[in-house]
C-alpha cells in the first residue's frame, strides 16, 4: 500500500433522495436523485462497476458520464488528500485501499461511491 498519511482517489458518485445535497452537476433541479431510492442507486452503481471491473468501460468514462460529483468533469478524479479531509466512511475505504484497486459500495451522507485508489 502507498503512503497512509495521504492518498488520492477517483470516484463515482450516485446520489438518491437520502443524500444531504439532492441535487447535482447532472440533476440541477435535483428531480432525478429525489425520485432514486438508495437500494436503486446502489444497483445502478454496482451495474457500473461490473462494467469498469469487466474492462467494458473505462472509470474515467463512466465517472464522466454519471457522477453526480462534480469531480466528473474530470474523470472522478478528486486529487491528492490527507486523512480528515473526506468523510470518514470514504476516507476509511480509500486509505484500505491499494493503488490501482477499487472499492465495493462505500456510503456516505452524499450518497453512495465506488472509489479508485490511484496514489
Amino acid at each position: 500500500m502507498g503512503d497512509q498519511a495521504r492518498a488520492r482517489a477517483s470516484h463515482v458518485l450516485i446520489k438518491h433522495r437520502e443524500s444531504r445535497n439532492p441535487t447535482s452537476r447532472l440533476d440541477a433541479s435535483g428531480d432525478i436523485i429525489r425520485g432514486r431510492t438508495k437500494s436503486a442507486a446502489i444497483e445502478e452503481l454496482l451495474a457500473h462497476r461490473e462494467h469498469i471491473a469487466s474492462g467494458r468501460c473505462a472509470f474515467e468514462d463512466v465517472a464522466t458520464r454519471v457522477s453526480d460529483c462534480s469531480s466528473g468533469k474530470r474523470g472522478g478524479d478528486l486529487g491528492e488528500f490527507g486523512r480528515g479531509q473526506m468523510q470518514k466512511p470514504f476516507e476509511d475505504a480509500t486509505f484500505a485501499l491499494a493503488v490501482g484497486e477499487m472499492s465495493g459500495v462505500v456510503d456516505t451522507d452524499s450518497g453512495v461511491h465506488v472509489i479508485l485508489r490511484t496514489g
